[in-house]
């Protein structure tokens, strides 16, 4: 899974600044995927990974270790398939005047298709609406999907007023 999510690619053309956060980035596709349309990119997962043109931080960010953008402010965050709730306020505080939130992971109902299964790791229903409702929604999808794998996910593309 190396290309970036369609969800991410559609709301895409909505961010004006940077940088960009890719939380949890994994392979790093859509930190790539930013990099290559021109915007300055930070990404952030607990295992390193060389992303060329990319500053990574390498974090636990479910360890009880500080928010390590505390200080930061992007013009977009990206989260894909990643799920941990205390992280919510953190991303609401680092998103800039104008930024732009694209979230994307699994919910409720999944655990028939595989995993993620543990309802720790599942959205509730409108639970992106609800965690980030002071953002002006720009798109929102909740159900069942066949692609790129058939899964039960949460989509929320909102911006920071």
């Amino acid at each position: 899974m190396d290309e970036a999510s369609q969800w991410v690619v559609r709301w895409a053309p909505r961010v004006t600044h940077g940088p960009v956060l890719d939380v949890a980035c994994g392979n790093g596709r859509h930190a790539r995927y930013f990099r290559d349309l021109g915007f300055d990119v930070v990404a952030v997962d607990r295992q390193r990974v060389e992303l060329e043109g990319i500053r990574f931080v390498e974090a636990d960010l479910e360890g009880g270790n500080p928010w390590p953008f505390a200080e930061d402010r992007f013009g977009a965050i990206v989260v894909a398939n990643y799920l941990h709730r205390p992280l919510f306020p953190h991303l609401l505080a680092s998103l800039g005047h104008g930024g732009v939130l694209i979230y994307e992971t699994f919910m409720a109902g999944n655990e028939r298709f595989g995993r993620p299964s543990n309802p720790e790791f599942l959205l509730r229903p409108g639970e992106l609406r609800k965690a980030f409702g002071e953002l002006e929604e720009l798109g929102y999808e909740e159900g069942e999907v066949e692609r790129p794998k058939r899964a039960v996910i949460q989509r929320l593309c909102a911006l920071k007023r």
